[in-house]
């Protein structure tokens, strides 16, 4: 056994599959990537845990893995969910073979074969900051191990849903033996995320995307430890969500069959965290786990969804459905700030959303608002005139009042950034400021007080397609914050999936690999991943990733095609193209 240090990367390589694999790719035309030279050093895990030590043995998997609960919450039904649901993943190929090899009367004997889980704390409340780190040992049980088998330790179940992920990443199948191979052992993880807030953008309001593709999104998210999916489900283009208090709403969507229901989105909620009547179910009844395991899968993923109502711009979809919304037939946009009505509306939605998004966190918008129609449109312009407002105040005085409304029902608001850029000195204290223009946000909001959510377009854009993995992970939510106490008021980061060119049927190959990059960013410590040459460092473990997400299920794109989500260009192995 050695010992791994992150600054120098000189852990060893654990699968060994990928080795063969790069080994006999062949040579590849001019025009595809050459294959890459393998780098032993490296541990294929992503992202990079923030300790780990290896060495030198392979160990089998039992099929049969079993699972030991202990500590307050370590037999709750969210662990003993997310560890049938790895079980799947993990043993995809051996359960088929395995049953092969009794009828032919095999009987082997494997170094794993039982899984302890401890979990110190009963809390199962998914909240920003949730202690989500673990440890992990994975030693042969030889009877002389202190440890022994696989054991994961954590504060809550979210830390032990992200141990069970790394353990996971640590199985390869292998082909010739017909099990299931941990390299490179024993193993000894230690890990926490960097930053507590690891978000995902998804538009729905460009192209609507069904809901079981969003659920989709959500599996791929867990497998890369980002937690936070903000679901920018309205837009000026259509409404596609039920407001059982004003009905009409959805008329705004593009159809009659892009909508989601309010079951729909409770759905959506339960799939991505804990939350619903079926937690008290027993998941030792095979039949159910065989007839709903999309509803065993909702206990574990460990992600929240924060909800987005965009106001006053980005609304004109509202006025389908109640054209009084609007000030005018021509001014559809910003909603009316001089009637009451419009603020009403806004809280009787938010009231319907907050049985629905319990997250702390919701995102009310505020960017791109154009002012110069209330100056035209003569009710409002007499409004603005009573109230000695100018529209750039007016714009003020509808932020403000929103916030009042979602800070009434319990809620934390978070607003783009223009709402800071513009008026920061009246925005509550409690606000969250989320960049998305260009560098430089951050540092300032900090410095006022403010929290701050990091998605610079410039790096963290997904439909930029024409920003490549590298910018991605070079990325610092940090950069410019030198002081250790406003460093902590960035609560993370998150990349923008925005939908104008992107439905079913690209969504996941603009999202994947490159949302990774800047997972490890947001997970793994500055220092880790930060020195050495990057395409040595990083870009073959995120070619590996890549395809593990392929392998199960997720279109993640080629790595480093010219433009993302640029289809493969010629034959050859999955880690190279």
């Amino acid at each position: 056994m050695f010992t791994i240090s992150f600054t120098a990367f000189r852990s060893t390589i654990h699968v060994f599959s990928f080795f063969l694999i790069l080994i006999f790719s062949g040579v590849l035309s001019d025009s595809v990537n050459s294959v890459p030279v393998v780098n032993d050093s490296l541990t294929y895990l992503w992202p990079l845990p923030t300790e780990f030590t290896s060495g030198n043995e392979t160990l089998s998997v039992d099929p049969r893995l079993s699972l030991a609960g202990a500590g307050n919450g370590g037999n709750s039904t969210i662990v003993r969910a997310a560890f049938d649901r790895y079980k799947r993943i993990i043993f995809k190929h051996t359960n088929r073979f395995s049953s092969f090899s009794l009828l032919r009367g095999i009987k082997p004997v494997y170094d794993i074969t039982t899984l302890r889980i401890v979990v110190n704390s009963e809390i199962e409340e998914l909240q920003l900051g949730v202690d989500e780190s673990y440890t992990l040992y994975v030693a042969k049980n030889d009877g002389q191990s202190i440890t022994g088998d696989v054991t994961i330790e954590a504060n809550t179940v979210y830390g032990a849903l992200r141990g069970l992920e790394t353990f996971s990443q640590l199985c390869t199948f292998d082909y010739s033996a017909k099990s299931v191979l941990v390299y490179q052992a024993p193993w000894y993880i230690q890990d926490k995320p960097r930053f507590s807030y690891r978000g995902l953008l998804l538009d729905t309001s460009r192209h609507y995307l069904p809901v079981d593709v969003i659920k989709q999104i959500i599996d791929s998210m867990s497998y890369a430890k980002l937690n936070v999916l903000h679901w920018h489900v309205i837009d000026e283009q259509s409404f596609p969500i039920e407001i059982p208090s004003y009905p009409n709403l959805w008329r705004g969507s593009y159809t009659k069959w892009e909508r989601y229901t309010v079951e729909d989105a409770i759905e959506i909620v339960n799939y991505a965290k804990l939350r619903g009547t079926f937690l008290a179910l027993d998941l030792n009844l095979l039949s159910f786990w065989d007839l709903f395991p999309d509803y065993i899968y909702a206990l574990w993923a460990g992600i929240n969804i924060m909800a987005e109502v965009d106001v006053p711009g980005h609304a004109e979809s509202w006025g389908k459905g109640y054209p009084d919304l609007w000030p005018s037939s021509s001014c559809r946009e910003p909603l009316d700030v001089s009637k009451n009505y419009t603020f009403d509306v806004i809280s009787g939605m938010l009231t319907d959303m907050r049985e629905i998004f319990p997250f702390e966190l919701f995102h009310l918008g505020g960017d791109e608002v154009n002012t110069d129609c209330w100056n035209t449109t003569p009710h409002v312009k007499e409004w603005l005139q009573d109230k000695n407002l100018t529209t750039k105040e007016a714009y003020q005085y509808f932020v403000l009042r929103a916030q009042q409304i979602a800070l009434s029902k319990n809620w934390t608001p978070v607003n783009w950034e223009e709402t800071f850029n513009t008026f920061a000195e009246n925005l509550h204290p409690r606000t969250v400021v989320h960049n998305w223009l260009g560098p430089g946000v951050c540092p300032k909001a900090v410095a006022k007080g403010f929290r701050c959510i990091f998605s610079n377009q410039g790096v963290w854009y997904l439909d930029h397609l024409d920003v490549p993995w590298h910018e991605f992970y070079t990325a610092e939510p940090l950069e410019g914050i030198d002081d250790s106490s406003q460093q902590k008021l960035v609560l993370g980061g998150e990349v923008c999936m925005w939908a104008e060119t992107a439905d079913t049927s690209n969504v996941q190959q603009t999202i994947w690999p490159r949302a990774a990059a800047a997972a490890e960013r947001l997970w793994s410590s500055k220092e880790a991943i930060s020195s050495g040459n990057i395409n040595e460092t990083a870009l073959p473990r995120l070619h590996y990733f890549r395809c593990l997400l392929n392998r199960r299920g997720v279109q993640a794109a080629p790595l480093t095609n010219k433009l993302a989500r640029t289809p493969p260009i010629g034959p050859g192995s999955c880690y190279i193209q």
